[in-house]
């Protein structure tokens, strides 16, 4: 059953005071004028019969406009006025009227009046009355000044609530935007549904115990930590990561973005900061979850050419201070995520404030086999599909790419109309994500239809006959995203490379310009994206790895991200020069090594390359057939 919020059935709203005042005003008017009595209306004519008749005792003639008959005794008792005697609604108000007219001219009124009442021998008690509606003029006075003041409070009631978008900020724009998640929330996430990860889970569950069992920990003398940094690539977990501990721990979990300490007033980033940390500590123990810290926790000092005023400086300040300094509660423990842990500043990376720095990283095998259960569960599934062939098909995916995988699989196979989601499917699924949208319908000449599939065939002739080069899975010439054509390759996950087998790889890539060169004794621009991965590959084995005999054992590789040595290189003019010969010769070695290569197997890459034109996709079975089974066998990877 699904926790209901409890409701306050003795709410009040202030509009009910507003609708108080306005009912009793016209409560007021009403009583206090003529409104109150039911009196029936008549004409002159009629009048002066009744005054003929004897029926008329008396009259009030009200502001030389209205006239108010009261009848005698005997005359209300008669058939014709039974039906005008008349009883007020405030029974102390006094004898109401039974007639009432207007006429037009005061003075021929009364003459005539006269005249009957003397022809009649008749005696009519005249009164002239003025009646002022006192409190009416007053409203109908006041009643701009009534309108403004209430236009007002309503105005300012909606610019100091926080839910009415920009101008709603005004009064509360120094308040904290975070969001409060407690046991009773609907936060159901736990661990049980954060699939691999098990490191950065261990390190997680301990921070929830910290705060469920404090006396555990603190009675040897230890101090609960204050603070634990998510670092990884996007994708990987993180922030699932904080959603599972708030479902885990029983205590409040205030959760924002850093962006949300960013404002454009001054000030307003350290006010919300120590909004958030009196919160935090009102409720304690609890924790208060930033994502995206990098918005805020940049270094300091750094890109600040502009001489701009340092609001998120302050505010990075105020995070400091309240985390590690005079007054802070140890029980509120601090939990952040970034991709971005290079630009951090080192004051908030140091012990006391993020006193760990928890590592989530690209799932490996196994723990993308757990994250395609994870999310495997709630699709259709057909027989055919294999869980570990689906791990072993997306290396380097991470848990948010998986979890695509599978929802573009489960639409796929609903676009072909099937009952359950197939093998199939989930490798179009892969290929669709990695190579982008197919496009059949795009206008290629045979000409080029021809050069892609020489360039293509290159490059699986190529990897086909290196060691080191990533096993091929299938080669097609169907354009797909920006491409005319592409090669799939199962890279095998390494923790270190080797300079053989980077060497092998920029052969491989190399291959597809190689094949044109040998085939038409042309190149074109179809190997842009090749020649940029080999030069980022070449120079980063001589700057960055140091695996140039040249260079030497000498790294320019700057782990604070690239601000260390501002604009000046790190090297003089002459290693510049030798550092652009070395890597343009070895991507030149691998040039002429994949034409050579290519030269030997030239007749079989031809016939790959038709085979490639007339089924417009292969495999590694059609490669088999060709070229004949790898003579390189594949090493087992023992684990540790």
């Amino acid at each position: 059953m699904k926790n209901k919020k409890p409701q306050n059935k003795n709410s009040f709203n202030q509009y009910w005071i507003y609708g108080g005042i306005i009912f009793m005003f016209l409560l007021m008017n009403f009583f206090s004028g003529s409104a109150g009595s039911d009196t029936s209306s008549t004409t002159p004519s009629k009048f002066f019969e009744y005054v003929k008749d004897g029926d008329v005792e008396k009259i009030d003639i009200i502001n030389k406009r209205q006239v108010k008959v009261f009848l005698t005794k005997d005359a209300q008792l008669k058939d014709i006025h039974r039906n005008t005697v008349s009883s007020t609604l405030l029974p102390l108000s006094g004898r109401s009227a039974n007639y009432k007219f207007e006429f037009g001219d005061l003075q021929n009124f009364e003459n005539n009046l006269a005249t009957i009442s003397k022809e009649n021998n008749i005696i009519v008690e005249t009164n002239y009355v003025t009646e002022q509606n006192m409190l009416g003029d007053i409203i109908i006075s006041l009643l701009p000044f009534i309108l403004i003041i209430a236009i007002w409070i309503f105005i300012m009631r909606r610019m100091s609530s926080s839910a009415g978008g920009a101008g709603g900020q005004i009064f509360s724009i120094g308040k904290s935007k975070a969001k409060l998640f407690d046991a009773k929330s609907d936060m159901k996430i736990t661990f049980k549904d954060v699939a691999g990860l098990e490191g950065a889970k261990e390190e997680v569950q301990e921070i929830v115990d910290f705060l469920k069992n404090p006396k555990k920990y603190t009675a040897l003398g230890g101090k609960i930590p204050k603070g634990a940094l998510l670092i990884g690539a996007p994708g990987t977990g993180k922030t699932l990561l904080a959603k599972a501990v708030a479902g885990e721990a029983k205590v409040p979990f205030y959760s924002l973005s850093g962006s949300d300490f960013v404002e454009m007033f001054v000030g307003v980033g350290a006010s919300r900061v120590r909004d958030l940390f009196k919160q935090a500590k009102e409720k304690s123990p609890s924790i208060v979850f930033i994502d995206e810290i990098d918005a805020i926790g940049r270094a300091r000092g750094k890109s600040n050419f502009t001489g701009s005023n340092d609001e998120r400086e302050n505010t990075l300040n105020q995070l400091l201070t309240e985390m590690d300094g005079f007054g802070t509660n140890t029980n509120v423990i601090v939990v952040a995520a970034t991709n971005r842990a290079d630009v951090l500043d080192k004051a908030l990376m140091r012990a006391g404030r993020f006193d760990r720095q928890i590592y989530v990283d690209l799932p490996d095998i196994r723990e993308r086999k757990k994250i395609f259960e994870v999310h495997l569960r709630p699709l259709k599934k057909a027989s055919s599909v294999d869980v570990d062939f689906l791990s072993k098909q997306t290396p380097g995916f991470s848990g948010a790419d998986i979890a695509n995988v599978c929802n573009e699989a489960a639409l796929i196979a609903a676009r072909k109309n099937k009952k359950s989601v197939g093998k199939q499917d989930f490798l179009d699924a892969v290929d669709r994500i990695v190579g982008g949208l197919e496009k059949k319908n795009k206008i290629i000449t045979e000409d080029e239809k021809q050069a892609v599939a020489y360039h293509e065939a290159g490059h699986a002739t190529v990897s086909w006959m290196l060691e080191h080069a990533s096993p091929l899975v299938k080669v097609t010439i169907v354009p797909r995203g920006k491409s005319l054509g592409a090669a799939w390759y199962l890279p095998e996950e390494r923790l270190i490379v080797r300079p053989e087998q980077m060497l092998d790889e920029m052969c491989a890539a190399l291959g597809g310009r190689a094949a044109e060169k040998v085939i038409f004794n042309k190149i074109s621009t179809g190997a842009l994206s090749d020649l940029e991965k080999v030069t980022k590959q070449a120079r980063a084995m001589v700057t960055v790895y140091g695996l140039n005999d040249k260079v030497g054992n000498l790294t320019y590789y700057d782990s604070s991200n690239g601000n260390e040595y501002g604009f000046t290189k790190p090297y003089s003019e002459q290693t510049a020069e030798t550092i652009d010969k070395e890597i343009s010769l070895i991507i030149e070695n691998q040039y002429k090594r994949a034409l050579s290569i290519l030269k030997k197997n030239k007749k079989k890459l031809i016939q790959l390359a038709e085979l490639l034109l007339k089924k417009e996709v292969i495999f590694k079975d059609n490669l088999e057939e060709i070229f004949g089974k790898r003579p390189f066998k594949k090493k087992e990877n023992k684990t540790i």
